[in-house]
C-alpha cells in the first residue's frame, strides 16, 4: 500500500513540478489573469503561455478549489477525525511560528519555509499589496508544496499550515516590528544603451543615485546601487549599456559581458532585468545575435530569473493596417512575443516564459493621487514591478531549500539524449567489419563458388532457337510457359557460369598482384603504368520535372588511386539538384602483405541538419589462422559525435564454420559504453545456414545482454537468384526486463518480371510490423499493386462512415 508520503509526492510532482522549470518567479504561472478591481497598485504584465493550477492540484494538497488562499488539510471522511486534526494543527502551527523567532540557519527545511511564508505576507503588508491577487495567490501555493516535499512522513502534519494562521502572525509581527524583518533583494540590470536601466533604478529607489543622460550613455563602468525601499535593502547591480546587434559590435558586447560575469561570479544576483525599448520594436527588430551572445557568456540558465522589462510603455502606439493606431494591448502582445521568440532561439528551448513588466520613467508620463506614474491602461508599474522581484526572490529561496538549482537545464532535448542501451546492443549484434575487399577468402558464400558442379552443364546444353516478338505470340499457352522456362533456366545457368568465372578471374589477379608487389621489392626500377580514369555510368535519379537533356550531369570517376567519389542520392528529392545532397567516399586497399585497409564516409548537408557517417576499418588475413579486424565508426547524432570502436577477430573452425568474437566502445558525450559479443555460422549443404549470437552492453549505470538464433534457407539458384526464407528469434534483457522477438522475412520471384519481399516482425509487448515490396517489370502487376492500395484506402474509410 502507497505511504502517505509517496501520495502526496506522486500528486505533486507529476501536476505542479514536474514541468520544464523549478520553482522560479521566472515561470509562466506568473501570468495575470483576471484582477480585483479595488486592487489599485496593480500593474500590467503580459505572458504568452499561461499555466494555471488546476482544480485537481488544489484538491490532492489540500486547497479548497474556490479560495487557494485558505487552504486547510482535511480528511473528508467525518466530523470526528476533522475535529481533532483541528486541535493538532493548532498545536503545530504554534510550535513552528515560535521556532520561527529563533535563529533561522537552526531550523529544519519546513521550519525555514515557514518562516518564508510569515516574511512574504508581511512583505505585501509593508508595500500595501493585496492577497487576492493571482500571481500572490500561486506563489503561496507554491510554499505550500515545497512545505509537503521536504516534510517526511512524521512531519506530514506538522507541515500543514493553515494560511490564516500565517496571516495572523505576519499581521501581528508587521504591527510591532518584532522580529525585524531580514530580507533583501540583488538585481542585476542588463540591456543595451539608451533604453532607461539608470532611469528605472532611480524611478524605485525615488533618488537619483545613477547618472542618466538622454543623448549618450551614462554607465560606463559597472556599479552596485545600495538604497531602501519601504525598510526593504534592494541592491541594483547598475552594468554599461550593450551596443545594437552588428558584425562590429560583437568583441565590445562580449567584453562587457565577461567583465560582468566576473562582477557577480562571488556574490549572484537574485534576479536578473533584461530592458528593452518598447517604441523601437518595429518590423525589423532582430536582436537574436546579441541574445544569443548573452546566452552564451552566462548560459541559459540566466533565463530562468530573468524578468523582461519594456520601458517607455507609455509612447505613441503605431499605426495599423487600416490607418488608425493599434489597441495598446494588441501592441504589447505583438512586442513581448517577438522579444520572447528571440529568447527561445537563443536557448534552443520554446518552454521559456518569461514574466514581462512595463516601465514609463518620463517626467510628462500621466500619475495618480498619489504620485505614482500610470501606464496608458490605467495600471500603476512601480508597485507590479516590486511584486514581481518580491515573488522572484521568496520562489528564488525555496529552489535553494529544495536543492532544485543543479536540475535546472535549458536547451535542445536532442542535446541532453542519451542513446538506448538495447538499441546500441541491437547494433552491436548486427554489426559487422566490411573492407569492402574481392579476397575476403573468410566468406562461406564462396563455398558454394568453388564446389560448383554446374560449371560445365550450360556449356553441354544443345542450341536454342530464339523466337521473334510475332512467332512467341502464335505459341499457344503451354508452349509459352515452356519457352520462357527454358530462357530462364538457361539465363540461370549462363549466370553461374559468369559469376564463377569472376570469381576466379579476381583470384588470379590478387595472386598476379602479390607477385607482382614481390617482384617490385627485388626490383625497384620496374614501375607500372597507372590504368586510366574508367567512367562510371550515371546513377539513377528519382522522378524529375528536368528536361530530357539536362546541360549538366553528375558524374562519378574512379581513378587510379581506389578512391570512389560519388553524390549521395536522396530518393524523396524532386529533382536533380535536391536529389543529391551530399558526397560519399570509399576506397580500399592493401597496404602491405595480408594487410588491408577500407575506408568509407558519407556527408550530407542542407538548411537545417549536418550529417556526417564515416567508418575506418583494417584487417590482418593469416592464411592459416583468424583474421583480426579493428574499425572506428563515426556519425552524426544530433549536436554530438557518437564513436564507436570494434576490435574483431574471425576464424574458421571447421570449412563450413566460421566464429567471430568482438568487442567495442562507443562513446557519446560525456558517457561511454562497453560491449562484448560472440558469434557462431554452421552452413549445412548448400542452401541452410544457421547463425547464433550473444552479447552484452554495459554504459550509465545499466547492463543490457541480448541474443538471437536465426536460420536461412536460400533458393537453389542462390547466389544467382537471391531467394531466401529466413527465421529469427531475438531476447534482450533490461534492468531485470526481458523482451522476446520473432522475425521472418522472404525473398522470392512470382514471375520472370515480379519480385517480392515480405518481412515480419511481433515481440512479448504486442508490438509488431508487416512490410511487403513488390517490384515488377510487367504492366499488370503494377496495376494490382495500386488496386492493392486503393483497397486498403476503402477499408480504412468505411469506420468511418459507420
Amino acid at each position: 500500500m502507497m505511504s502517505v508520503k509517496d501520495w502526496v509526492l506522486s500528486q505533486l510532482l507529476s501536476k505542479s513540478l514536474a514541468t520544464s522549470r523549478s520553482l522560479s518567479a521566472s515561470d509562466s504561472f506568473l501570468s495575470e489573469g483576471p484582477q480585483d478591481e479595488e486592487f489599485r497598485n496593480e500593474a500590467h504584465t503580459v505572458n504568452s503561455i499561461t499555466l494555471p493550477v488546476s482544480t485537481d492540484s488544489y484538491l490532492h494538497s489540500g486547497y479548497n478549489h474556490e479560495t487557494p488562499n485558505n487552504a486547510c488539510y482535511t480528511s473528508g471522511e467525518n466530523q470526528e477525525d476533522q475535529d481533532d486534526l483541528n486541535s493538532q494543527r493548532i498545536e503545530v502551527q504554534s510550535s513552528i511560528h515560535t521556532d520561527c523567532r529563533i535563529d533561522e540557519k537552526k531550523l529544519d527545511p519546513v521550519g525555514k519555509i515557514a518562516c518564508l511564508q510569515i516574511k512574504f505576507l508581511r512583505l505585501l503588508r509593508r508595500f500595501g499589496l493585496s492577497q487576492d491577487n493571482l500571481m500572490v495567490s500561486k506563489v503561496l501555493y507554491r510554499l505550500q508544496l515545497a512545505t509537503l516535499i521536504r516534510a517526511g512522513e512524521s512531519d506530514l502534519k506538522r507541515a500543514n499550515i493553515r494560511i490564516d494562521r500565517a496571516q495572523e502572525i505576519a499581521a501581528e509581527r508587521e504591527v510591532s516590528g518584532l522580529p525585524e524583518l531580514d530580507f533583501s533583494i540583488k538585481i542585476l540590470v542588463l540591456g543595451k544603451s539608451g533604453v532607461g536601466k539608470s532611469s528605472t533604478i532611480n524611478s524605485i529607489l525615488n533618488q537619483m543615485k545613477a547618472m542618466t543622460n538622454a543623448f549618450q550613455p551614462a554607465t560606463d563602468r559597472i556599479q552596485e546601487i545600495v538604497g531602501t525601499v519601504n525598510g526593504i535593502r534592494i541592491s541594483f547591480i547598475d552594468t554599461p549599456g550593450l551596443l545594437p546587434s552588428s558584425p562590429s559590435s560583437v568583441r565590445k558586447n562580449r567584453k562587457i559581458l565577461h567583465s560582468v560575469k566576473r562582477f557577480v561570479r562571488k556574490s549572484p544576483p537574485d534576479i536578473i532585468l533584461y530592458f528593452e525599448r518598447l517604441d523601437f520594436i518595429n518590423m525589423g527588430y532582430n536582436d537574436f545575435p546579441l541574445l544569443k551572445l548573452v546566452t552564451e557568456v552566462f548560459s541559459p540558465a540566466i533565463w530562468f530569473n530573468t524578468i523582461l522589462v519594456m520601458t517607455h510603455a507609455a509612447s505613441s502606439l503605431p499605426e495599423g493596417p487600416n490607418g488608425f493606431p493599434v489597441s495598446y494591448d494588441s501592441f504589447i502582445s505583438h512586442c513581448t512575443d517577438l522579444v520572447q521568440h528571440y529568447i527561445h532561439q537563443a536557448v534552443s528551448d520554446t518552454k521559456l516564459e518569461n514574466p514581462v513588466v512595463l516601465v514609463d520613467n518620463h517626467p510628462d508620463c500621466r500619475m495618480d493621487s498619489m504620485g505614482e506614474k500610470i501606464l496608458p491602461n490605467g495600471q500603476v508599474w512601480k508597485y507590479q514591478f516590486l511584486l514581481l522581484c518580491l515573488c522572484t526572490k521568496v520562489l528564488g529561496d525555496v529552489n535553494s531549500l529544495l536543492e532544485f538549482e543543479d536540475s535546472i537545464q535549458l536547451g535542445s532535448l536532442s542535446s541532453n539524449r542519451l542513446p538506448s542501451l538495447p538499441h546500441l546492443l541491437s547494433s552491436f549484434l548486427k554489426h559487422h567489419i566490411q573492407l569492402n575487399l574481392n579476397e575476403a577468402d573468410d566468406k562461406i558464400d564462396e563455398i558454394l563458388l568453388s564446389n560448383s558442379e554446374e560449371e560445365d552443364e550450360y556449356d553441354q546444353l544443345p542450341p536454342i532457337r530464339i523466337l521473334t516478338k510475332a512467332q512467341f505470340q502464335k505459341l499457344k499457352s503451354s508452349q509459352k510457359k515452356q519457352y520462357l522456362d527454358e530462357l530462364d533456366y538457361r539465363e540461370t545457368l549462363y549466370l553461374k557460369k559468369q559469376l564463377r568465372e569472376e570469381y576466379l578471374r579476381e583470384r588470379e589477379k590478387l595472386a598476379h598482384s602479390r607477385d607482382l608487389a614481390a617482384e617490385a621489392e627485388n626490383n625497384s626500377d620496374d614501375q607500372e603504368l597507372a590504368p586510366e580514369p574508367v567512367l562510371l555510368p550515371d546513377m539513377s535519379v528519382p522522378p524529375s520535372f528536368d528536361s530530357d537533356c539536362p546541360v549538366h550531369r553528375y558524374r562519378c570517376l574512379l581513378t587510379s588511386d581506389r578512391w570512389l567519389a560519388r553524390p549521395v542520392l536522396d530518393p524523396h528529392g524532386w529533382d536533380h539538384d535536391v536529389g543529391f545532397d551530399g558526397i560519399n567516399l570509399e576506397t580500399a586497399a592493401e597496404i602491405r602483405k595480408n594487410v588491408f585497409t577500407c575506408v568509407s564516409g558519407q556527408m550530407s548537408k542542407d538548411k537545417q541538419d549536418f550529417s556526417i557517417q564515416s567508418e575506418y576499418a583494417a584487417a590482418y588475413v593469416d592464411p592459416k589462422g583468424p583474421t583480426y579486424s579493428v574499425a572506428l565508426d563515426v556519425q552524426s547524432g544530433g549536436k554530438e559525435l557518437i564513436c564507436t570502436v570494434h576490435n574483431n577477430i574471425k576464424m574458421r573452425n571447421l570449412k563450413y564454420n566460421l566464429t567471430d568474437c568482438g568487442v567495442c566502445v562507443t562513446s557519446f558525450g560525456n558517457k561511454y559504453f562497453f560491449g562484448a559479443k560472440v558469434e557462431d555460422s554452421i552452413l549445412i549443404g548448400k542452401r541452410m545456414k544457421l547463425s547464433i549470437n550473444a552479447g552484452r552492453m554495459v554504459g550509465g549505470g545499466q547492463v543490457a545482454y541480448g541474443g538471437s538464433f536465426g536460420t536461412t534457407f536460400r533458393g537453389r539458384d542462390y547466389p544467382v537468384r537471391n531467394d531466401k526464407v529466413s527465421f529469427t528469434m531475438t531476447a534482450l534483457s533490461l534492468d531485470k526486463e526481458t523482451v522476446l522477438g520473432v522475425n521472418v522475412e522472404s525473398d522470392f520471384r512470382l514471375s520472370r518480371g515480379t519480385k517480392m519481399s515480405v518481412n515480419g516482425n511481433i515481440n512479448s509487448r504486442r508490438m509488431g510490423q508487416l512490410r511487403i515490396k513488390t517490384s515488377s517489370s510487367e504492366r499488370m502487376d503494377i496495376a494490382l499493386v495500386a488496386a492493392v492500395s486503393i483497397f486498403r484506402t476503402l477499408l480504412r474509410r468505411k469506420p468511418n462512415d459507420d
